[in-house]
């Protein structure tokens, strides 16, 4: 008896993530129903999207783009619809398998409610699990729902994570490439442009988490990230740059075995693995060839021009406001360098006065974490307004 086709939604399809599960999706045999392809406000992408797919319904977060998308679709049976509300309601649409990809913490709410449906969820952004990764896991746990991490070191250490020898691990090693200023000297990054930053060695990726990988917040946030979703202390995670990006990350165990999971750099194979799992399906994507490869480089990171890390290990120390506060004040400031409002090394600079802010004792409640998020922001972006002539922007 030949099985049902898997009904699969993505959030924030039109991304890079995104576009990398629709080539993942176009390469299985296995048959599969798209359900909902969203996107923030590339309408033409996503009308393509929707009609390759033939998915049932597409909806663009910007409201005023409602007329654009119904009239690019007009014609055929995809349902339209537009707005955060109906972002919102379409997280809420029954699916097999969930792509949670909308960047940023405006991610958090459909992730929210994508786990209520209690099916698989890949997890792509960060921020939902730094920011509020207790009440992801609660809300997941709650209603039955399954994690699939899709972040290359967080899949990574998925695939060589024994949860069942828990306490013969050691710790784990995520690996960074380092970005594009790895050899660079601190004074060199001062003057760095947002071209430059968003050209990463080894990474296609979008822009908020290029910026992210030159200045290592990325590794920041994916030591947070990793605290979560595998429930170890940060005394137990530790981060090694590997400039080629080979290996994606490590498990080390008691007995001194070191489980590694290596792969081209390609984010089809995290997603290749997550849409299969607990099977394995052929990836579109890039493979590596072991004759071309002739060193493995690993380095500890530079914690004076890459403070981003250590930040991380603090704010796990401090709590879950402090990791708030960090999340916050990095996108607000990340915003701003793209937009040339800020330099490249104001960025950690303005997440540091996020953290100067009077932390909350207690964020219960996904209100309580956005109210707080938004909060951070505005002060920090209050700042940056405030501060052309500070030391801030002079430093």
């Amino acid at each position: 008896m030949s099985q049902a086709p898997r009904k699969i939604s993505i959030l924030g399809s039109t991304g890079s993530v995104g576009t990398s599960t629709v080539k993942v999706l176009q390469a299985q045999s296995e048959p599969y129903n798209v359900q909902v392809l969203t996107a923030n406000s590339n309408v033409t992408l996503l009308a393509e999207q929707a009609k390759m797919l033939n998915a049932s319904h597409a909806v663009i977060a910007d409201a005023a783009l409602y007329d654009d998308l119904k009239s690019i679709l007009s014609g055929t049976n995809i349902k339209v619809s537009a707005g955060e509300t109906a972002l919102h309601e379409a997280a809420a649409i029954p699916a097999d398998w969930i792509m949670a990809a909308i960047v940023g913490m405006a991610g958090l709410k459909p992730l929210m409610i994508a786990l209520e449906q209690g099916t698989t969820v890949a997890i792509a952004n960060k921020e939902p699990l730094v920011a509020a990764g207790e009440l992801v896991l609660k809300t997941a746990a709650g209603h039955g729902a399954t994690i699939l991490p899709i972040d290359s070191e967080h899949n990574a250490v998925f695939q060589v994570f024994e949860r069942t020898n828990k306490e013969a691990i050691e710790r784990i090693i995520l690996t960074a490439s380092g970005g594009p200023f790895r050899t660079k000297l601190l004074a060199a990054l001062r003057d760095v442009t947002p071209d430059q930053a968003l050209a990463h060695p080894n990474w296609s990726m979008g822009d908020k988490i290029s910026i992210d990988s030159a200045t290592m917040m990325n590794k920041a946030l994916e030591v947070i990230e990793a605290h979560y979703l595998f429930d170890l202390p940060a005394s137990q995670i530790d981060v090694l740059v590997h400039p080629q990006s080979i290996i994606h990350s490590m498990v080390e165990y008691h007995d001194g075995s070191i489980l590694a999971q290596m792969g081209a750099a390609d984010m089809c194979t995290p997603i290749t693995n997550a849409l299969g799992w607990p099977k394995r399906l052929k990836t579109p994507g890039k493979k590596l060839d072991f004759k071309t490869m002739n060193r493995f480089d690993f380095e500890p990171v530079d914690d004076q021009k890459f403070p981003a890390v250590q930040t991380a290990y603090a704010c796990l120390k401090s709590g879950q406001a402090a990791c708030i506060a960090m999340n916050a004040a990095n996108e607000a400031a990340v915003a701003a360098f793209l937009n040339h409002k800020i330099a490249f090394l104001d960025i950690h600079a303005y997440v540091s006065e996020g953290l100067k802010i009077d932390m909350p004792s207690t964020l219960s409640s996904l209100d309580d974490i956005v109210a707080f998020d938004n909060f951070v922001r505005a002060q920090v972006e209050s700042c940056m307004m405030n501060s052309s002539s500070s030391s801030i922007m002079k430093s």
